[in-house]
């Protein structure tokens, strides 16, 4: 199989996009289509259809990899812990691998995001970077040393279905989470879960964007949501730095956007951390939208893909 290109697809639940990464990292080729929501036999012939189209692009077959929504159970290969609930229970790989008629790698989303943050992004010098994505869902990655962490179950890094730590009062039991828990860090550091806290304290719909630009604006309400988005998010990655020490942390998803994050939270997380002394780089993505798929096509690693070298 030529060496020039890898593919990489990243498998939301409203879009699936790919692209044709080359050796040096650059993506050459890149193109989206609409997911079949709740469709799985139609998704598993928009992912095939969407490599055909590119290995027609660049004349060349070239290696798969697929971030997906959830994770590939170790024990039985079917996909679990899917907000695409449509594709929990199912042979993905499988399938796929039988559509293509050759290997496919596939990995957790937020996994792929932290590859590709790793490997030639915000953390390339870091030894340790976990990944964060604060979207539709929150999900985390781990890497050490540019190899992803995955874990005896496949959930390695999987921190937003932890409980949000040191609630204050109003924020026991915490909201329903589609896992069916409550409290779970993704009901409150998702994009849906900052729109329902700020319509809870303020009873104004507003989207997430929405609301970080009031609060740049001024907007007293907005600000205050802002306030405590951020001061959570802060005791979310305390815990993390107390469990793991990363180097870098490096934030992916919509709300990586919001700038005021960056200076704002490590302020914030100090008095969580158990240290006298906290250096961690709270950081933003280099490829933003593209690690998504850019970190798909790294699951091959060079020795794998025929290459010489390390990009």
């Amino acid at each position: 199989m030529p060496a020039a290109f890898r593919i990489g697809i990243d498998l939301g639940g409203t879009k699936i996009e790919g692209a044709a990464i080359d050796a040096s990292g650059s993506i050459r080729f890149r193109h989206r289509v609409v997911t079949p929501a709740r469709d799985y036999r139609a998704t598993i012939d928009a992912i095939t259809a969407l490599i055909r189209t590119i290995e027609q692009e660049i004349g060349v077959a070239a290696t798969v990899g697929i971030g997906i929504p959830g994770a590939l159970s170790p024990t039985t290969g079917l996909v679990k812990n899917a907000n695409s609930t449509w594709l929990i229970g199912r042979p993905l790989k499988r399938d796929i691998e039988t559509a293509l008629g050759r290997p496919a790698r596939l990995a957790n989303d937020a996994n792929c995001f932290a590859l590709s943050e790793a490997t030639d992004g915000a953390g390339a010098s870091a030894e340790t970077v976990f990944g964060v994505i604060l979207g539709t869902g929150v999900g985390g990655g781990i890497t050490i040393g540019r190899q992803l962490l995955i874990g005896s179950h496949a959930i390695a890094g999987e921190w937003g279905h932890n409980p949000l730590p040191w609630p204050d009062h109003g924020e026991i039991p915490g909201p329903p989470c589609w896992c069916g828990r409550s409290g779970c860090l993704e009901t409150f550091l998702s994009g849906p879960g900052l729109a329902q806290d700020h319509y809870r304290y303020c009873q104004q719909i507003l989207s997430a964007p929405e609301i970080a630009a009031a609060a740049a604006a001024g907007d007293p309400a907005c600000t205050g949501t802002l306030d405590r988005y951020m001061d959570r998010l802060a005791r979310g990655l305390a815990s993390v730095i107390n469990l793991i020490d990363p180097d870098a942390i490096v934030l992916g998803g919509g709300l990586s956007g919001i700038s005021a994050l960056y200076d704002r939270v490590p302020q914030l997380w100090t008095r969580y951390i158990f240290s006298d002394r906290v250096a961690t780089p709270l950081l933003p993505p280099a490829h933003g939208a593209s690690s998504g798929v850019r970190g798909a096509a790294w699951l091959w690693p060079p020795d794998e893909a025929g290459e010489d070298a390390v990009p």
